[in-house]
């Protein structure tokens, strides 16, 4: 019984340092990802931005990116 109480115990200390082994990753790759997807978020903005200028000033330019570009 008392064989079973530690390691018990002990089965819940390491599960305790798997996960915050686990979430200490997580944590370290979302730090690391999130600046990436705030830069993704402000260029496809921008390029939302370009396209639509450019859509109003040279419309066959535009449609010539968009057959390009655009879906097959």
């Amino acid at each position: 019984m008392l064989r079973t109480i530690l390691s018990i115990g002990i089965l819940a200390i390491v599960g305790l340092f798997l996960l915050k082994l686990t979430f200490g990753i997580f944590a370290g790759l979302f730090a690391l990802l999130l600046p990436l997807l705030f830069f993704a978020v402000k260029l496809a903005i921008v390029g939302g931005v370009v396209y639509l200028v450019l859509r109003v000033v040279a419309p066959d330019t535009a449609r010539r990116l968009r057959e390009k570009f655009g879906r097959s």
